[in-house]
């Protein structure tokens, strides 16, 4: 009986623990809540995060390294997209926006070229305390400014809530075809996935309970026109 009990206990853990996690699942124009895995490539982890910094699920999280069924969105340069969530945020964090060039389609790119961040949601300090954006979607808008082509648009969020031990990346990579833009700019500064991101980042190891007055977050500059 005693065996029975821990092992109800046991599962009633692990499950609280796949419950406080999170996924982004889709991908639409404008602000509206898309369709599941129409434009989001699905992984295969249900809502886990991943650890590794040298895992090239970094890229496009577990199952995510080719587009398989997954439509590719059409969008124009400097025009507003949303990611959506299955639940809203909800570990401290800040939630990060990638860009890359694919050289042929979306849908058969690995995400192994070179990324170029195009937004952070850092913390703001301006109430005496941090405040996250820990929301059920996140919007922004394709640069203007870069050339025509397909692209991964990746999400992340970097979640260290919990300070001493590894923290977890919330990932989901959206395939988008972009027109109608200037073209003239060359993004940068640029980074490849896994590498962009280090252990000893003060981003990636940084304590938000105590004396937490600023922060950097971890990965390249954020790339402007």
């Amino acid at each position: 009986m005693k065996n029975v009990v821990a092992l109800v206990a046991t599962a009633a853990l692990a499950a609280q623990g796949v419950s406080a996690h999170y996924i982004f699942q889709s991908l639409s124009k404008g602000t509206e809540k898309g369709t599941p895995y129409e434009y989001v490539r699905r992984n295969t982890n249900y809502n886990s995060p991943v650890t590794d910094l040298a895992s090239n699920d970094l890229r496009c999280n577990l199952g995510g390294a080719t587009g398989g069924n997954t439509s590719t969105l059409e969008i124009n340069a400097g025009d507003p997209f949303t990611f959506s969530l299955d639940t809203a945020v909800y570990h401290q964090g800040p939630i990060s926006l990638y860009m890359s060039k694919a050289p042929t389609t979306a849908a058969e790119y690995d995400g192994s070229g070179d990324w170029f961040k195009i937004n952070d949601w850092a913390p703001n300090f301006s109430g005496g305390q941090a405040s996250w954006t820990m929301t059920a979607s996140y919007s922004y808008t394709i640069p203007k400014c870069i050339p025509d082509g397909e692209y991964l648009l990746r999400i992340q969020s970097l979640a260290i809530h919990n300070p001493g031990a590894v923290p977890q990346f919330y990932i989901s990579c959206g395939q988008v075809s972009v027109s109608g833009g200037s073209g003239g700019a060359s993004p940068s500064p640029t980074a490849k996935i896994p590498g962009a991101f280090k252990a000893t980042d003060p981003g990636y190891t940084a304590n938000i309970y105590s004396n937490f007055h600023e922060y950097t977050v971890p990965g390249p500059s954020v790339f402007t026109c």
